[in-house]
C-alpha cells in the first residue's frame, strides 16, 4: 500500500460517527444515557467529551423539552436534519401508554430517513415506531422480554425476539434497552472506528465486558408465551422477585385471587403448581449466575432467595442433575456429569 491509500486508509478510519437521535414521548432515560455516553466516551481522549471521533445530535419537530418517563426533561439539539447527514438514526422509545403522542412527526422523518437509505435503529419501544411506521416488514425485530407479548398483539404479523439484546437485520436494527444499548453503541463504534475506541466506554462505565450479536438478555423470562394474563402478570412477580421471593399468597391477593384460583390458574396453563414454578425460575436464574459470573455458591444461592446453602444445593442438583460447582464452565464434565446428566435431570421447561 502506497502513502496516500494508507492515509486515505487512516482518514477514513478516523471519519466521525454520525447519529441521529428522535425521542418518544415518555422516552426510557437510561436507554439515551446508556447509548449516548458510550458514544461520548469512545468520542475522545482521556476524560474529555468532545465529539471527536463520534457525533450525535438529539432532533424533534419542535424545540419543546421532551419528557422522559422518569419525569426528567430534554431538550432538542436541532428540529429535523437532512437524514442523509447521519449514518444511524435512532428512535428510543419508553412508556407505550405515552408512544403514540408525538408518533406522526417521529415516523415521518423515519421514512425520509430509510428513504435515503440510512441505517435504522429501535431502541427500548422505538421498535413499535419503525413498525408503526411501516419499515420492519420481512425483518426481525427484538423487544425487551416484558413487552414481548403487547408486541404480538400490535403487530402480529412480524416476527419478534424478547430473549437477546438486540438484532441487527440488514439495515435495521432493533435493541431491547437498557444496559443493551451501551452493548449496541459499541457494536456501531468498533464496526466504525475499531475495537480501541469500542473498549473504552465499558471500561470506564465499569460494565464487565461488551455483548455482542447473539448474546442474550439477562435471564430466560417464561411468562411471555403465555396466554392466561393472571397467570403472566404473576410470573411477571415472581421473575422480578427472585432475590426475595414473594408468598404465592401475596401474589394471588394482589391480583384480586385466591390462593386456590391462582394454583388452578397455574395447573391449567402450565402443569404446575406456582411454589413450584417460582422455585424453578430461582434455580434458573442461580444457573445463569454460575454460568456467567464468579460469585460464590453460597452469594448465588442467596441472589436466588436461598437461605440454607445445603438446601439450595440440593434443589438444584435435583433440577439441573448437577451440583452448583459442577456447573462451573469447565466443570460439567467431572464427577460423571455433563449435557447428558442435564438433559436426563433437567425435566421440561416450565412452558
Amino acid at each position: 500500500m502506497n502513502g496516500r491509500a494508507a492515509n486515505a486508509q487512516r482518514g477514513e478510519e478516523r471519519r466521525p460517527l454520525s447519529v441521529g437521535i428522535l425521542l418518544a414521548h415518555d422516552f426510557t432515560l437510561s436507554a439515551l444515557s446508556m447509548f449516548v455516553d458510550t458514544l461520548r466516551l469512545a468520542a475522545d481522549e482521556s476524560d474529555f467529551s468532545r465529539p471527536i471521533h463520534c457525533r450525535w445530535t438529539i432532533m424533534s419537530d419542535s424545540a419543546a423539552p421532551i419528557r422522559a418517563s422518569c419525569g426528567v426533561q430534554v431538550l432538542p439539539g436541532a428540529t429535523f436534519l437532512d437524514p442523509a447527514g447521519f449514518d444511524y438514526v435512532v428512535v428510543i422509545g419508553g412508556l407505550l401508554a405515552g408512544l403514540n403522542q408525538n408518533a406522526a412527526p417521529l415516523c415521518a422523518y423515519l421514512k425520509r430517513a430509510a428513504a435515503a437509505g440510512v441505517k435504522l435503529v429501535g431502541i427500548c419501544n422505538g421498535s413499535f415506531l419503525l413498525c408503526q411506521a411501516g419499515l420492519m416488514q420481512g425483518r426481525r425485530v427484538c423487544v425487551s422480554w416484558l413487552h414481548y407479548q403487547d408486541f404480538r398483539a400490535a403487530f402480529p404479523d412480524h416476527e419478534v425476539t424478547g430473549d437477546r439484546l438486540f438484532e441487527i437485520d440488514g439495515d435495521r436494527i432493533t435493541c431491547a434497552g437498557g444496559a443493551g444499548a451501551a452493548d449496541l453503541a459499541a457494536l456501531l463504534i468498533e464496526r466504525h472506528l475499531g475495537s480501541r475506541l469500542a473498549q473504552k466506554p465499558h471500561q470506564v462505565l465499569q460494565l464487565t465486558r461488551t455483548r455482542g450479536e447473539g448474546a442474550v438478555q439477562p435471564h430466560p423470562p417464561v411468562a411471555h408465551e403465555v396466554a392466561d394474563e393472571q397467570v403472566r402478570r404473576a410470573l411477571l412477580m415472581m421473575e422480578q422477585n427472585l432475590s426475595d421471593p414473594v408468598p404465592i399468597a401475596t401474589i394471588a391477593r394482589r391480583l384480586d385471587l385466591s390462593t386456590r384460583q391462582l394454583e388452578r390458574r397455574f395447573e391449567s396453563a402450565l402443569g404446575q403448581r406456582p411454589s413450584l414454578l417460582y422455585r424453578t425460575l430461582r434455580l434458573r436464574y442461580a444457573r445463569w449466575l454460575l454460568e456467567t459470573t464468579g460469585r460464590s455458591v453460597t452469594d448465588i444461592a442467596l441472589e436466588a432467595g436461598f437461605s440454607d446453602c445445603a438446601h439450595f444445593s440440593r434443589q438444584f442438583k435435583a433440577l439441573h442433575g448437577l451440583s452448583p460447582s459442577q456447573m462451573r464452565p469447565g466443570m460439567a464434565g467431572r464427577d460423571g456429569g455433563g449435557a447428558e446428566a442435564v438433559a436426563m435431570h433437567a425435566g421440561p421447561r416450565p412452558f
